[in-house]
């Protein structure tokens, strides 16, 4: 029976079947990219996604292990797309400006569900930022570029963001504490995707889940590409909105910790 391309580079250590099998995954990597460029503002180069994906599949090559009984493409997506992700946040590629206008936006969402007791709408959300309806999709639809790969919350510390990926730690080293937080943080997360509007809940779930792009989430929708944009953006104030309060709560870390003690 022959041997996993992989399998065999591992045994024998042979550059050529190396070779092989980066350029047998180069067009997934290529495809990652492309799918991931689609997301962002334009002048972020994709050439650039691309490097951050090739250096991904090259460590995931060095990283994999057969015993694990998963398929080495399946494994190589996972470390390919993490890579280009990883790179986008080094890189700082979104505008303090639109950064800045994004919190206000949370800010007013949060404020106003305060008052009123309830997720307010689009209209009751442009109001209390005292901005047009086509004013406020507008700029959600600009603020839809920062949403990519992360969701990031305001620290009551200092001030500074937090990126949630930061609590949901993957290391296969990883104590039973923080096994405990990444589940419930997950448990978090579900039940505040739960709890959106139903258009909201598909978009996500079309977007993330199936991987189809706005243009094609659109049209399974029946909805324009922009409008598509702007639910998505919205959908991300709500969900920040509702885990900024648990996490100045601290109601994640107090939960792993109670279970820790158990």
């Amino acid at each position: 029976m022959s041997k996993h391309p992989v399998q065999a580079y591992n045994e024998v250590g042979s550059d050529a079947e190396r070779e092989r099998v980066l350029m047998e995954q180069l067009p997934q990597v290529k495809y990652i990219a492309r799918r991931i460029h689609e997301r962002l503002p334009r002048h972020v180069p994709l050439e650039d996604l691309v490097h951050a994906g090739v250096l991904g599949l090259i460590d995931a090559l060095n990283k994999f292990d057969q015993s694990k009984h998963v398929q080495f493409s399946s494994y190589a997506k996972f470390r390919i797309r993490g890579a280009i992700l990883d790179s986008l946040r080094e890189l700082d590629w979104s505008p303090r400006e639109l950064r800045r206008k994004g919190r206000l936006v949370e800010q007013a969402y949060s404020q106003l569900s305060g008052k009123l007791g309830r997720a307010p709408n689009e209209n009751e959300l442009a109001q209390e930022l005292g901005l047009e309806l086509r004013e406020l999709q507008s700029l959600l639809a600009e603020l839809d570029g920062l949403e990519l790969g992360s969701l990031r919350v305001e620290s009551s510390r200092d001030g500074r963001e937090e990126d949630l990926t930061d609590y949901v730690p993957g290391a296969p080293e990883e104590t039973p504490f923080f096994s405990c937080l990444r589940s419930e943080m997950k448990h978090l997360l579900a039940d505040a995707i739960a709890e959106l509007p139903e258009k909201e809940r598909r978009v996500l779930a079309l977007y993330y889940y199936e991987e189809l792009t706005m243009k094609e989430v659109g049209a399974v929708l029946g909805i324009g590409e922009s409008r598509v944009s702007q639910i998505h953006s919205l959908a991300m104030v709500r969900l920040r909105a509702r885990l900024n309060g648990l996490l100045v709560s601290g109601e994640p870390g107090k939960r792993a910790k109670a279970a820790g003690t158990t």
